[in-house]
């Protein structure tokens, strides 16, 4: 068990690290940015379904009765919705050309919102990486690199919006990393009560399962379908395969 949580709670510091790749970001122009991105959110969409259809649901499915696990992934889809219905959150891949903050003599509504909106996914994704684990390191390893490659996009665009709420640089940077970390309290409460009982790792799989599909077919997928010319599409195809079989890959681990 010790083992376990050596290894759920490195991988999500490393993914609460991510948040940092603002910094570089900052450092590139808009164009350069926008083409790493292009394929960094194919990659993305790629690695999260592979992550639900080859790791997630085979565990889930094997691990209780069919109707029920199924029913806790359409939660999990339904909580996604509402977050994102609700609390205004969204995922924005690509970065908006941002005000100088300077000019603002306040800060935006919407970048406080983001940021409690985006606590909250991390704090999620603490807790799914926390469970993966308790299930076997193959599955949060994958787990864990769906996350990473999912939130290097993410961390970019919520940059981009503290910025254009009118946070400076650096508090946009700080506190963009401060939402990060609650990643570390949900695997901290997944490990908690996961030791205790497996029916809440099967559970909060399932819904984990439900939320990265929302997140890669409501919010990827569509940002992917803005690109229409013929040779780009064929990158993103391109790329949401390498994120598949990068899943597929780490079956070797398990």
């Amino acid at each position: 068990m010790l083992a376990i949580w050596f290894y759920a709670v490195g991988s999500v510091v490393v993914v609460s690290l991510i948040s940092l790749v603002g910094v570089i970001a900052l450092a590139l122009n808009e164009s350069r940015l926008r083409q790493i991105l292009f394929f960094l959110v194919a990659l993305a969409a790629g690695a999260l379904f592979g992550d639900v259809t080859i790791h997630l649901l085979p565990e889930i499915f094997a691990g209780g009765e069919a109707n029920a696990a199924a029913l806790t992934v359409l939660t999990g889809i339904l909580i996604f919705f509402s977050l994102e219905k609700f609390l205004h959150w969204r995922h924005s891949h690509q970065v908006d050309e941002c005000e100088d903050p300077n000019h603002h003599e306040r800060i935006q509504p919407v970048g406080h919102l983001n940021l409690i909106a985006d606590g909250l996914h991390n704090l999620l994704d603490g807790a799914i990486i926390g469970a993966s684990f308790l299930t076997s390191p193959a599955v949060g390893l994958a787990t864990t690199i769906a996350v990473i490659l999912h939130e290097i996009p993410q961390e970019i665009g919520d940059l981009g919006v503290l910025l254009h709420a009118g946070f400076s640089r650096g508090r946009a940077v700080l506190f963009n990393a401060l939402s990060a970390s609650l990643a570390i309290a949900g695997v901290i409460a997944a490990l908690l009560v996961g030791g205790e009982t497996e029916q809440f790792t099967q559970g909060f799989l399932a819904l984990a399962a439900g939320g990265f599909l929302y997140i890669a077919g409501s919010d990827l997928v569509p940002e992917l379908h803005k690109t229409t010319d013929p040779k780009k599409s064929l990158a993103q195809f391109g790329a949401i395969l390498i994120g598949i079989i990068l899943m597929l890959a780490l079956t070797w681990l398990e």
